[in-house]
């Protein structure tokens, strides 16, 4: 069977372009993959960050050891924003430079995780989803927040969790990380199960809520847009 080479990115001229883009790529989506073990390999955390006065916005993607947490390799990117403001359709202002970095990386990234979502979102097409289609990687999104969906409180030990609904249909996890912290918003994106995506995010958010990976890349981040800005 020939493999069919990753989608190429195209920033839509419009939000009805946007939409049509999402619903066309969301068929691309693979959730038929177990994906690789928790703590085997690397990890890259990506994230981005604007400044829409100045029109500037910046990626970091940073890899890490799977089992010792330690950095392997890091890049960032820098530029424009293309694309406005639009609930749903965040992704396409956050692609572009996203994908720059991360093909500035020396290294295979293994596992991405995004600071953002997968299937939980509107289209069943968050950044998450649509990082892991244009680049063919396992990609996992981790939210800080429940975005439009509902769920219950899981418990309160670290490794609790609940689903996160839309409805009758469930879109992700509410993950408790830490004891006595909010939980964190787990959604498959491309090429990985529910239950390893929240297993990698255990197994990275060791001392904090955040798994480590977006949480080096979220500090690189703003580190670069400080800098690209000032």
């Amino acid at each position: 069977m020939t493999t069919q080479p990753p989608p190429a990115h195209h920033t839509p001229k419009d939000e009805a372009e946007g939409r049509a883009i999402q619903d066309r790529l969301r068929g691309l989506v693979v959730l038929d993959e177990p994906g690789p073990a928790p703590g085997t390999g690397l990890v890259t955390g990506v994230d981005v960050a604007y400044d829409d006065e100045k029109d500037v916005v910046v990626a970091a993607a940073v890899v890490l050891d799977a089992e010792t947490l330690e950095t392997v390799d890091e890049a960032t990117a820098v530029g424009a924003i293309t694309f406005p403001y639009v609930p749903g359709l965040l992704a396409f202002r956050e692609i572009p430079t996203a994908l720059e970095a991360l093909e500035t990386l020396t290294v295979d990234p293994g596992v991405v995780i995004c600071d953002g979502y997968g299937l939980a979102h509107p289209r069943r097409f968050g950044l998450a989803s649509h990082l892991g289609v244009l680049t063919g990687l396992p990609v996992i999104g981790v939210g800080k927040n429940p975005f439009t969906f509902s769920y219950e409180a899981p418990g309160p030990r670290r490794g609790d969790f609940s689903p996160l609904m839309d409805g009758d249909e469930v879109v992700g996890r509410a993950l408790r990380t830490q004891e006595n912290t909010n939980p964190i918003f787990v959604s498959v994106g491309h090429r990985i199960d529910l239950d390893n995506a929240c297993a990698h995010t255990l197994r990275l958010a060791r001392r904090f809520r955040q798994p480590e990976s977006t949480r080096r890349a979220d500090a690189l981040c703003r580190q670069t847009l400080r800098e690209a800005t000032a």
